[in-house]
């Protein structure tokens, strides 16, 4: 297997070499001989009828006003409603996708037909009306939303699998590595292939087989798009010495071509942890894909991989000093990895063979680097990342020579319109488009002086076509789209929740301390015996390694959310732990759950007696209620309510404790689990969200929204929990595991399985999401949670 491995992947890298020794022969005649320019300035002029707006005073009063910035989400897509242009953005936006990702023909009627579909439900989609909390914009990477698409398509599993997959990725990027792009690349990889196989499908397949197909679509979607974070950007980074760079690079070379993946051996480089890390789950992904495909769609997909990576690496390897690089030299890496790419998406599924596909996706790939390499020409000139613009930027007046890439990019803009695409006037409307929108954006990002400066080295010499271009940049208009506007979206989304990931972690480790220092009760010498035993017992209780959920939820809440002092709140905190540990005290008890150990430690009944134990936990409560009594700088009546609250909220817990002890031993069904739960463990998310809106005289319907998130969240920390008992392990969670099981006792796992209780979990999520949205305040420190209560490891 290794021999034919070896011998296809060595053959199919000649063949796409000719190939594109061909294609660029083709290329460099044209611009050499200024083929492209007239027939790029006829097409140009056909195009700019439908770009170049027409002045009306009218304009001046028109209620849609001038055109939003599109980072103001909202704004930006209710001025495309208003102003009618919504649809065709959108169409063009999804044509391009059609052409760029999916290979497709825009002449063909069913692509058409597709493309008009898939805006109709984008539109209706964007048309949904803001969220309550303040937001500027959607969240442009929504767990909730991307969990209940898996759901209707019935591969919740892949997507649980792939969420914790994503995570473990993203704590795993190295500094010095941008995580943000390496994760958008590898999210939309995923889609890509996923996209490949919805477009495989159709319409007519079983609902069965079409779960199967994306199930598979994206673990595969992951497998392959992991390639880039940890081989493509971590060779391309300074993260490994060359050694290792050389090393690694070897060892992917072999798993390309024998189809099996070296063990990774001695790694004596600095960078052994991640290395390993990395072989671990390339050797997953690696496998999967073999082991997914027959042995035809194999020797493809290998053969594709080689050409890619071999591209790469020669690319990688170039020195931007070294002054003897030929113009194929510089070109013909980039045709062959800009096409492979796009290739591989499709031959990861095992699709069958498209010869349309095929040579249209050949052609485009190039389009699409040379853009992006003009966009990043700067950084990659400091980075001394050699390519053709960094390449005759450098070299251009002593190498004459070279050819100028931004003509080369202008002759593929014809090669597509009129070889590849037949002259059709929608694929010529929409690669011009997107042609001009990568001008446009370049000027607004470099400034109109060093806009001009570049065009005048690139474009000096593209005559009536350059000077038309220049005036297309200045004044042509509609030529935005969605998927940039996604791209920079998700793109600041990532850096955002890292920003407030980190706030939140800082957070719960400031307010913890914070906390901890306030619990303790002190020991007067003049206590007597009896008393001093009892503070004790509840402080060897209050100093376990306790997470302080509850009451850091409530200082975010009031300080952050509200505006309330801390000071002034710093016994409503006191309390909330007071009363959570009792409950944990009792909850313990050999009467109850029997547990010998709690928060790291051996439990208090084990320690001093259940007795002590018992009316340790009853000291507690009442030293909650005197905490909450001492809310001094708060209207009293507002202070008796909460106190009001707070006992029944007490009160609804020791229920939620009888109804857990009366079920031992009785098979539950999922409603009961539910009220047993939210009693147990709902209610005290609630008080620590609620208790601080009492106090701030929040309206009722905000109470409202903060009572059902609290419900749902409780759930899902129950479900968790759940999990934990059969996946955790001791030292993590502090306490041991597998409780439930020895006690006989129903939970989530026991009645819908681990798989099932997961979907369950993720569902709570969702439910908890919605309710997140319509608190009508921005609080990041909610969702964070929300996300740290499903995700936690103990």
């Amino acid at each position: 297997m290794k021999e034919n491995f070896r011998k296809t992947a060595t053959e199919e890298y000649g063949n796409a070499e000719q190939k594109a020794l061909k294609y660029f022969t083709a290329l460099h005649n044209q611009v050499t001989n200024k083929l492209q320019i007239q027939v790029l300035t006829e097409d140009i002029q056909i195009w700019k009828r439908n770009h170049l707006r027409r002045f009306s005073g009218l304009s001046f009063f028109s209620r849609a006003g001038r055109k939003p910035d599109t980072r103001d989400f909202y704004r930006y897509i209710q001025w495309l409603k208003v102003t009618g242009k919504l649809t065709e953005y959108l169409n063009r936006s999804i044509s391009y996708m059609y052409m760029r990702d999916l290979g497709k023909d825009l002449n063909a009627p069913e692509t058409q037909r597709r493309i008009q579909r898939t805006a109709d439900d984008m539109s209706r989609l964007l048309s949904r009306p803001p969220a309550r909390n303040g937001t500027t914009g959607p969240e442009f990477m929504n767990l909730a939303e991307v969990y209940r698409w898996a759901r209707k398509e019935g591969i919740e599993t892949a997507i649980i699998w792939l969420f914790k997959k994503l995570r473990a990725v993203a704590a795993h990027i190295p500094e010095g590595m941008s995580a943000e792009h390496a994760q958008r690349k590898l999210i939309k990889i995923i889609i890509g292939v996923v996209l490949h196989v919805i477009d495989e499908m159709g319409e007519d397949a079983a609902p069965a087989e079409r779960s199967r197909r994306l199930d598979a679509a994206v673990r595969l979607g992951y497998s392959y798009g992991l390639t880039y974070p940890f081989v493509d950007d971590l060779l391309d980074s300074s993260i490994l010495t060359p050694l290792e760079k050389e090393q690694y690079s070897a060892l992917i070379g072999s798993a390309l071509l024998s189809g099996e993946v070296p063990e990774l051996g001695v790694w004596s480089g600095q960078n052994r942890q991640l290395i390993q890390y990395i072989h671990k789950e390339l050797t997953e992904a690696f496998v999967y894909i073999r082991d997914h495909q027959d042995a035809d769609s194999r020797q493809t997909f290998f053969a594709q991989s080689h050409v890619f990576f071999q591209a790469q690496d020669i690319d990688r390897v170039k020195l931007l000093s070294y002054k003897e690089y030929t113009n194929e030299e510089l070109y013909i890496p980039v045709i062959l990895k800009s096409s492979s790419s796009r290739l591989i998406a499709r031959s990861v599924i095992s699709a069958p063979p498209d010869e349309g596909f095929e040579e249209r996706t050949f052609f485009f790939g190039i389009y699409n680097q040379l853009a992006d390499d003009f966009a990043d020409m700067e950084q990659d000139l400091k980075d001394g990342a050699v390519t053709p613009y960094t390449y005759y930027l450098k070299y251009h007046q002593e190498r004459p020579d070279l050819i100028n890439p931004f003509e080369v990019y202008w002759a593929v803009v014809a090669n597509l319109i009129h070889s590849v695409y037949h002259s059709d006037s929608k694929a010529r409307e929409v690669i011009l488009d997107r042609a001009v929108n990568g001008l446009k954006r370049y000027r607004e990002r470099a400034g109109a002086v060093k806009y001009n400066e570049t065009m005048k080295l690139f474009a000096g010499d593209l005559g009536e076509l350059g000077r038309l271009l220049q005036k297309m940049v200045s004044k042509a208009d509609d030529v935005d789209f969605f998927d940039k506007l996604l791209r920079d979206g998700l793109i600041d989304q990532l850096k955002q929740d890292a920003r407030e990931q980190e706030e939140f972690s800082g957070t719960l480790q400031n307010v913890r301390s914070l906390i901890n220092n306030e619990l303790r009760f002190s020991s007067p010498q003049s206590l007597p015996v009896m008393q001093e035993r009892l503070i004790h017992a509840a402080n060897y209780s209050l100093e376990g390694d306790g997470k302080r959920v509850r009451p850091i939820l409530t200082w975010v809440m009031g300080v952050n959310g509200y505006g309330l002092d801390a000071p002034a709140i710093m016994p409503l905190l006191r309390s909330l732990e007071y009363m959570h540990t009792a409950s944990l005290i009792f909850d313990d008890l050999p009467s109850q759950d029997n547990a010998p150990t709690r928060r790291g430690r051996e439990t208090l009944h084990q320690v001093q007696s259940s007795a002590v134990a018992e009316l340790t936990g009853l000291y507690l409560i009442q030293q909650a209620t005197f905490q909450q009594a001492s809310l001094i700088r708060f209207k009293p009546e507002t202070v008796l309510g909460l106190i009001r609250y707070s006992a029944q909220k007490a009160a609804d817990m020791c229920m939620g404790q009888m109804m857990d002890l009366d079920s031992k031993g009785k098979a539950l069904t999922l409603e009961q689990l539910d009220r047993i739960c939210f009693y147990k463990t709902g209610v005290a998310f609630e008080a620590c969200l609620v208790m601080p809106a009492m106090l701030a005289e929040a309206e009722e319907a905000e109470i409202e929204a903060l009572k059902r998130f609290a419900y749902h969240m409780g759930i899902a920390f129950q479900i968790r929990d759940d999990l934990l008992d059969v996946e955790g392990e001791a030292h993590v969670l502090g306490k041991p595991a597998g409780n439930d099981v020895l006690n006989n006792q129903s939970n989530f796992v026991s009645i819908l399985g681990q798989d099932g209780a997961g979907k369950e979990m993720w569902q709570h999520y969702c439910l908890a999401s919605d309710a997140l949205q319509e608190i009508p305040r921005n609080i990041p420190f909610l969702k964070h949670l929300l996300n740290y209560v499903v995700n936690r490891e103990r």
